[in-house]
């Protein structure tokens, strides 16, 4: 039986390696083939692509810069299946939300045939917690630095180190305060500073929507900027699939921005979604497909990642959407966002060819 069993398991190798070369001579590198490839002659080519993760986001967008034409792109969300473009050349997509959703539907996109993406400007743009001790409910962060506080390891609290003020630590590092190696790759991510400082520049002084009840929320706490108006601001981006809530894992949040970004990274808007979206791009830029110079990310705050002394991290979690910064961080997404749209689009012979030294 034993003899049977290795001359049919030798058999079935050779008849599998004869067919792998058979295809693999018949078929020419799909990289090599995507990296020489022109757009084709009928692609849509796309000035500015928004990228949002729920209807809301997209819809704060899509009441205002209409009409639109609908392109449907295989391998989209089934709930999102179509980009919409206006003739402009502005286009609005969505995700679906978390990682998977963002890293799929964002590479499904990058690689449609409908559409010349080379010169595309993308504009992340969604809402967030929000870090009381960098902003507020309803602030606009532009971010410089994206990272992924989802790949670490865990410790259960009861059971860390008694000099571990956390049990968070880098995958591959035998201590929180000890740099991981960033074996992912896709652990933190730099966006293009001139794009940044632009987007900050147009936007800064925009005036940004508010409410009532974020107005009252946003009271409880006794510092600032927590307790103040919201604004423009410019600090980092998290990902992370988990919603948390808590002043212990908000300031590992922080820790792990600096440690991740040589020091230079500050935290303060936790998401879902945008090291997936980045890294997706990543792969179609090395395909030819996109410029990463050209991503820019944008998230406004609609609750607070942690709760105001006396109230407990469960009630914060718990009651985040009664905290009032839902709507004005949908608002504000547009009004923080759009002067760089518009500016694209506006001056598109000063843009087409990257960011101009003063836009």
């Amino acid at each position: 039986m034993r003899a049977r069993l290795n001359r049919l398991t030798s058999l079935s190798s050779l008849c599998a390696a004869l067919a792998l070369a058979a295809c693999t001579a018949a078929t020419p590198p799909a990289t090599s083939a995507f990296a020489q490839e022109p757009a084709s002659a009928h692609a849509r080519p796309v000035k500015v692509m928004i990228v949002t993760m729920f209807a809301p986001e997209a819809k704060t967008w899509l009441d205002r810069l209409g009409p639109w034409q609908s392109v449907t792109i295989a391998g989209l969300s089934p709930d999102y299946p179509a980009v919409q473009c206006n003739a402009n050349d502005v286009c609005v997509m969505t995700t679906g939300m978390g990682h998977a959703n963002a890293a799929a539907s964002t590479m499904a996109l990058a690689f449609a045939p409908q559409f010349d993406l080379r010169r595309t400007y993308f504009l992340i743009a969604g809402i967030a917690g929000v870090n009381p001790e960098r902003g507020t409910l309803g602030s606009a962060a532009w971010s410089d630095w994206l990272v992924d506080f989802g790949l670490q390891w865990e410790v259960d609290g009861d059971g860390r180190p008694r000099d571990w003020r956390t049990g968070y630590l880098g995958i591959n590092t035998k201590s929180p305060a000890e740099k991981p190696p960033l074996d992912y790759r896709t652990e933190v991510f730099r966006l293009n500073p001139r794009l940044t400082d632009a987007a900050w520049a147009l936007s800064q002084h925009v005036a940004l929507a508010d409410s009532a009840q974020a107005q009252a929320a946003r009271a409880k706490y006794a510092d600032a900027p927590a307790n103040r108006p919201p604004t423009v601001i410019r600090c980092d981006s998290v990902a992370d699939d988990t919603w948390w809530s808590g002043t212990a894992l908000g300031t590992r949040a922080s820790e792990f921005t600096r440690e991740l970004t040589g020091g230079q990274g500050v935290y303060c808007m936790t998401q879902q979604e945008d090291n997936a979206t980045y890294e997706a791009l990543k792969r179609a830029a090395a395909a030819q497909r996109v410029d990463l110079q050209r991503v820019a990310v944008l998230r406004a705050g609609s609750d607070f990642d942690r709760p105001y002394a006396g109230e407990s991290s469960a009630a914060n979690l718990l009651n985040y959407a009664s905290q009032g910064g839902f709507a004005p961080a949908l608002e504000n997404l547009f009004r923080a966002g759009y002067p760089l749209v518009q500016t694209i689009v506006a001056q598109w012979s000063e843009w087409q060819e990257g960011v101009p030294s003063r836009p």
